[in-house]
């Protein structure tokens, strides 16, 4: 069983925004069938920001560094994304994967190293076509959580 982030309600502003975006991806992670051995991980990364005493940055970024793993796991484990994970992942994939090879070979073709930006537009709308291609797929296999990061 997942455990429960504790209530903290010192928290303000930006800090309290994170903390309670965590608490929501904890919610969502709990409708899903996670296997025992994930449930440990999570509960491992929910002790250790349970751990953090301050309420201010660093409470914060222990919950973005926490939230980051336990997103990571479940995508790498059981393919198990937010709404929109793969769409943000392969927004600069595409640049660097597609856009790249493509603006330098147009700038060695066309003998002009200067259409090396042209290969940046085309590769990121690549990318973002095949990461919203993979989100709609996550969706419709029912690996996506109702959460958006």
């Amino acid at each position: 069983m997942i455990l429960e982030p504790i209530q903290r309600t010192e928290l303000s502003g930006k800090t309290k925004d994170s903390y309670n975006q965590f608490e929501r991806l904890i919610i969502e992670v709990k409708t899903k069938k996670i296997p025992e051995e994930i449930e440990l991980v999570i509960n491992k990364h929910i002790n250790q920001l349970n751990s953090v005493t301050d309420t201010g940055k660093n409470l914060r970024n222990e919950i973005r560094k926490e939230q980051s793993k336990i997103i990571g796991l479940l995508a790498q484990k059981l393919k198990i994304v937010p709404i929109n994970y793969y769409r943000k992942t392969w927004f600069v994939l595409g640049m660097t994967v597609f856009g790249i090879p493509i603006g330098a070979a147009l700038g060695l073709s066309l003998g002009n190293m200067a259409f090396l930006g042209i290969g940046l537009p085309i590769g990121l709308s690549i990318g973002l076509a095949l990461g919203a291609g993979m989100d709609n797929k996550a969706k419709e296999e029912g690996r996506q959580l109702n959460i958006e990061l």
